[in-house]
């Protein structure tokens, strides 16, 4: 089995890729697709196959895909790109990878995708069988682009796609946490983020890459406890501002996600259940 990662120098790639070597059985093989060769002589180290190309570039994706037997596209345009860009790489790019990968007879296609699809709140956790509802503080075009891709990803015909959706992903060194302030100062006291760990997400993909008889299923990753603005502010060191106790929380199940499916399905057990204890782990 080849499988092919895109997106392996962002923060969730760079971290998912040795864990999938790692876990590699013989006759297993990894591919990552690097726009630099230089950043892709890590992975090569580590024993992976590496392909030099751009995800919008048709040529290059056909040398990524070419005999290839699964795909895991972990690439995305996010925070402070322009909203092209987020579109031109979320939806249009993993479109155009679907398409090339069945092309190429891809037996599984791995979207990875965010929680932040689904939109507004429902009042409970959201499930995976929730429609998409744009709008919220955290909609734009990262979550829209997202969703797009989802809905189009899972209309191909002749590949197993299987979704996979993040939430906000932290740990080992990864500057998200201290970045989540940039929202967090603004939010009420108790406003909530729904959090995963490296190690988590890195499990939750693999789960999802290897289950047979799941094409077409779609999967929330995440840990048990969600955490508050001021909770945010207490993990990185930073003073509360006083005016987050002054503030309401306008959706209090904003992008907090039920991840019963992964554990019921696929056996999914978060190694960090929460933040606190990935820091007592000394995980951070």
């Amino acid at each position: 089995m080849l499988t092919l990662v895109t997106g392996t120098t962002g923060q969730v790639g760079r971290r998912f890729v040795p864990r999938l070597l790692a876990q590699s059985r013989p006759g297993e093989r990894v591919r990552v697709l690097v726009r630099d060769a230089s950043r892709g002589e890590p992975f090569a180290e580590l024993g992976a196959e590496v392909v030099t190309g751009d995800l919008r570039d048709a040529e290059a994706l056909g040398k990524a895909v070419a005999g290839v037997d699964a795909v895991v596209n972990v690439a995305a345009a996010f925070r402070g790109v322009p909203d092209e860009e987020a579109w031109a790489v979320n939806r249009d790019a993993a479109v155009e990878l679907g398409r090339a990968a069945a092309a190429a007879g891809v037996e599984r296609f791995v979207q990875v995708s965010t929680g932040l699809v689904y939109g507004t709140g429902r009042g409970r956790p959201v499930t995976e069988e929730d429609e998409s509802r744009p709008g919220g503080s955290m909609w734009g075009a990262y979550p829209a682009s997202k969703a797009e891709a989802e809905r189009s990803l899972l209309a191909m015909e002749g590949l197993d796609v299987r979704i996979a959706r993040l939430p906000f992903v932290y740990g080992e060194g990864d500057p998200h946490l201290a970045q989540s302030l940039m929202w967090a100062k603004n939010w009420s006291s108790a406003q909530r983020l729904h959090m995963g760990h490296h190690a988590d997400v890195a499990q939750g993909l693999l789960r999802v890459l290897h289950a047979p008889g799941i094409s077409g299923r779609v999967y929330n990753i995440a840990d048990d406890a969600p955490v508050t603005a001021v909770e945010l502010h207490q993990l990185n060191g930073a003073e509360i501002p006083g005016e987050l106790y002054e503030r309401v929380d306008p959706d209090p199940w904003l992008v907090i996600m039920s991840t019963e499916r992964i554990r019921r399905e696929l056996g999914y057990r978060p190694v960090y259940p929460s933040v606190y204890a990935a820091r007592e782990a000394g995980a951070l």
